[in-house]
């Protein structure tokens, strides 16, 4: 599973970098200025979670199990989160109809920082 969820983390930084060279050049002209700031929200999440799951993937202090409820909680919060946000600011999807989306993924982002915690908390 380790080489599986640290693939899938590298396919999520790939595209982190694309989108975010795609926000700076191809969007700074059809964009305006908050959808944009908007956009590199998502981005930014995105890689600042594709770090933290390689951290995740390769702490030996995570038992197996914790590492892949983590790395799930944090591939469907990234989809969630910043997917949603690029297909508003992006892809011109109506906020009214996915607007549940975008906190749900933040709420899993949450719940597997918290997972982290607790299991800190149990090492010491």
């Amino acid at each position: 599973m380790m080489n599986r969820s640290l693939s899938i983390t590298a396919i999520f930084g790939i595209i982190a970098i694309i989108l975010g060279a795609f926000g700076a050049h191809a969007l700074k002209e059809k964009l305006d200025i908050d959808a944009l700031q908007s956009f590199n929200t998502g981005v930014r999440y995105q890689m600042y979670h594709v770090i933290v799951l390689l951290f995740v993937n390769t702490y030996s202090g995570f038992s197996t199990k914790t590492k892949k409820l983590i790395s799930l909680l944090f591939f469907i919060a990234i989809i969630f989160f910043s997917g949603s946000i690029y297909a508003i600011t992006a892809g011109g999807i109506d906020p009214k109809l996915i607007w549940f989306i975008t906190p749900l993924g933040g709420l899993l982002f949450i719940i597997g920082w918290f997972i982290m915690l607790l299991n800190f908390l149990k090492k010491h």
